[in-house]
């Protein structure tokens, strides 16, 4: 455009509406449908929930409908004079909302002009509704436990009679922990107590019980304690879970509960072996355990002292019997021996008077003809040495050389036996008597047959160095 020049505006058309008279009818096709005050229920499924500053918002989806970027998200807006009640009522059931649960909400439609945004303003909640399936839920946990063989599996374990090495999960410092630690310390018995701290509400609770008991399962325990005090079923949820359930039930070890219950048991109490109301009964029924085992052994041990006493002083009766009888049959045969080895020990003296010089007798005729042979002995022994010897200095190779005999060696100093051995420019060691001489093969002669000719290799004649 040129300056100067005026914008010419194409001219309004009599079918285009303005945002502000779009939105107003939408709003009137909204309030002709869903009327100011007109409440209704919606089901859906929680995709997301936002709960700050006193508000409650929470994007809810039809619960069989796909997920996608094209599936339909009503906006819920629970105000705070609202909500606050709400999620009491909620909680006093044990109820906690969250992502995936499917929830009754009753409200009306509200259409937010300034976003252009369709909101439903929650005023109650389907209470009935989500406690019917929490219930089914909670039946359905105990069902497949049931059918795994899971349920009652951990009440077959064998309780010791006499259980003083206690684990125990539990949240240390609350009353129910303080409640069990308190029975088992007043009673004056040697309890030890390896404790596992763990959250026992919220949602982080679950995981951490379950690890607690895990974390005791490989300890050495004689029984695992699982302790909390009183609460609303939103403080006792975390009981009901499957984590919980199942790290009791595949436990080695025999796992007793002690949850301050409002209602009806947990799913931990029954999958455990032993359930209490309260963590007080469940230290008092220890400690009445080892109460009981204590005066079961100290009333034996009491009767088998008083047995012992009586056999003993009869042991001791028929002891000092045994041993006068003993003194005098021992002093009798003390009598009778010492007779007897008098007349043995005179015979005895007497036999070796004569054995001796029976002896003496024989040595001397030994000695006489033992001094003539070994003179005769030794002759031979030494005639024959010096045969030996002549023969040996007979093939000394010394004495050979002296004679006038040579000895050829080879180079690796092995004897030259035969002139097939040998190569030209081999060389050769021959020793004499009086010192040795090295020289080099020229020529070999090697004898073919009887009358001493051979053949000749020419090599040269032998030159000593």
């Amino acid at each position: 455009m040129e300056p100067g020049t005026a914008q010419l505006l194409p001219p309004e058309r009599p079918d285009v509406l303005s945002i502000a008279t779009l939105l107003d009818q939408v709003q009137a096709a909204i309030t002709r449908a869903f009327p100011r005050g007109h409440l209704v229920w919606v089901r859906g499924e929680i995709q997301s929930i936002t709960d700050r500053t006193g508000h409650c918002y929470i994007d809810l989806v039809d619960p069989e409908a796909p997920r996608g970027r094209d599936a339909k998200v009503l906006k819920i807006n629970c105000w705070q004079r609202t909500w606050a009640p709400m999620k009491a009522a909620l909680a006093k059931q044990g109820i906690v909302l969250e992502v995936g649960t499917v929830v009754t909400l009753r409200g009306r439609v509200e259409f937010y002009a300034p976003r252009a945004q369709v909101n439903f303003i929650a005023v109650d909640v389907d209470v009935d509704a989500l406690l019917g399936r929490l219930a089914a839920s909670r039946a359905a946990l105990v069902k497949t436990l049931e059918a795994e063989g899971l349920l009652r599996r951990n009440s077959t374990l064998l309780v010791p009679a006499l259980s003083l090495r206690i684990g125990l999960v539990a949240s240390p410092g609350t009353e129910g922990f303080n409640d069990f630690l308190g029975q088992l310390q007043g009673s004056g018995l040697a309890f030890t107590v390896m404790i596992v701290p763990a959250q026992v509400q919220g949602r982080a609770a679950p995981a951490a019980l379950a690890r607690g008991i895990a974390a005791l399962a490989a300890a050495d325990c004689d029984l695992v304690v699982l302790v909390r005090g009183g609460g609303s079923k939103a403080d006792l949820v975390a009981f009901d879970s499957e984590a919980v359930a199942r790290a009791i039930a595949v436990c080695p070890v025999p796992v007793w509960t002690g949850i301050g219950h409002t209602g009806d048991q947990s799913v931990a109490d029954i999958v455990a072996g032993r359930a209490f109301v309260t963590p007080t009964e469940c230290g008092q029924e220890l400690v009445q355990r080892a109460g009981d085992w204590w005066e079961t052994v100290a009333a034996t041990v009491s009767l088998v002292s008083r047995r012992a006493t009586e056999v003993l002083e009869a042991a001791v009766e028929r002891d000092r019997a045994a041993r006068a009888r003993l003194g005098q049959a021992t002093r009798h045969q003390l009598h009778r021996h010492a007779e007897r080895l008098d007349t043995c020990s005179r015979r005895i003296a007497s036999q070796a008077r004569r054995q001796l010089d029976i002896a003496a007798l024989a040595v001397d005729e030994r000695a006489a003809r033992l001094g003539p042979c070994a003179h005769r002995a030794l002759d031979h022994h030494g005639e024959r040495l010096e045969s030996w010897r002549r023969l040996l200095a007979a093939y000394d190779v010394g004495r050979q050389l002296e004679r006038g005999y040579t000895l050829t060696l080879g180079e690796d100093g092995r004897i030259v036996r035969s002139a097939a051995t040998l190569a030209t420019g081999s060389v050769l060691v021959t020793r004499f008597a009086d010192g040795r001489a090295v020289s080099d093969v020229r020529q070999i002669e090697v004898a073919t047959g009887g009358d001493g000719d051979g053949a000749v290799r020419p090599a040269g004649g032998e030159e000593h160095g």
